[in-house]
């Protein structure tokens, strides 16, 4: 078997560098007038001319699976950090149509772990400090879910899971970074008995939520998106849902505004979803495996792989 290349990146993890070449540079090839024939069954592929309808129909997406939910069949949403422009349109909606939430719920996807113990409200880049200050303690005190139906992963995550085994969760909605992650679903360290290859799609499946060490690419993305490059201000760890959980969403949705990943890495998700290539390096390539993914892209943001030197 041909030996796994070096990562460029972080010699000592893995990474979509450590791929075969042939699948960067293919991936490369999709324009945005190619892009919708890489759509398969499973594989749904949306693109929006205009960020407001990108956001809005982000923001739709909560909205149409809490209209399900019932007395006999509550309904969840799991939602992520990023994007997270959408989180102030689903509760102006909600307040807008009065929609009463007290038969919703939602999962927090992840949330730093700062010394052994998740985050708190207190901290300025919590993932659960921003759900509630840009959604949900914007909707009308009378429509809001109880609080007993917020759910947010913590460093004994026990309880978490236990509501992903009652609730329906009709929809996990997510970003997408830049070491191809859902959620903090990071590729392994290059050490012990993954020195070689990465764990297999199936190894990488039966991971529950957990608390994870973070590749350097998390954090170096999380210091340029959230915190103004201040990287000493990123904890190391969090605690994220697992591919255990993610399979129990009846639909997983990627939102691709085009400023957390890059062109490449937008493409190559794409490419290897829509081919059933799954390599835990990638580890969004995983849900080539799901039943019902959808990637969502804003035109302008898709941009190219083409050089321009700046």
């Amino acid at each position: 078997m041909k030996a796994r290349a070096t990562s460029k990146l972080a010699a000592g993890w893995w990474d979509y560098t450590t791929l075969d070449r042939k699948i960067l540079d293919e991936a490369s090839k999709i324009t945005i007038d190619t892009l919708k024939s890489y759509e398969r069954p499973g594989f749904k592929i949306n693109i929006y001319d205009t960020p407001q309808e990108f956001y809005a129909a982000e923001a739709l997406e909560y909205v149409n699976a809490w209209m399900q939910a019932t007395d006999d069949c509550p309904v969840g949403v799991c939602g992520p950090i990023g994007p997270t422009e959408q989180l102030p349109i689903v509760a102006q909606i909600v307040n807008a149509i009065g929609l009463n939430l007290k038969n919703c719920h939602f999962f927090g996807m992840d949330e730093w772990v700062i010394n052994g113990k998740a985050a708190g409200l207190n901290f300025p880049m919590g993932f659960a400090k921003c759900d509630l200050d840009l959604c949900f303690n914007r909707i009308d005190p009378k429509l809001r879910m109880p609080k007993k139906n917020l759910h947010f992963p913590s460093e004994k995550p026990a309880a978490y899971n236990k509501a992903w085994e009652d609730i329906r969760v009709v929809l996990m909605q997510g970003g997408q970074g830049e070491t191809k992650h859902w959620a903090f679903n990071d590729p392994f360290p290059r050490t012990g008995k993954y020195k070689d290859a990465p764990p297999t799609p199936a190894e990488f499946r039966k991971l529950s939520t957990r608390v994870v060490n973070l590749h350097p690419i998390t954090l170096m993305q999380n210091a340029r998106t959230s915190g103004g490059g201040m990287i000493q201000n990123v904890p190391s760890q969090a605690v994220t849902v697992g591919p255990v959980q993610t399979w129990k969403a009846e639909n997983v949705s990627i939102w691709h505004p085009g400023h957390h990943d890059n062109a490449l890495g937008m493409r190559l998700t794409t490419y290897m979803i829509s081919k059933k290539i799954a390599d835990s390096a990638v580890p969004m390539s995983l849900l080539s495996q799901h039943k019902s993914v959808t990637f969502s892209f804003l035109r302008s943001g898709f941009g190219t792989c083409d050089v321009e030197m700046h």
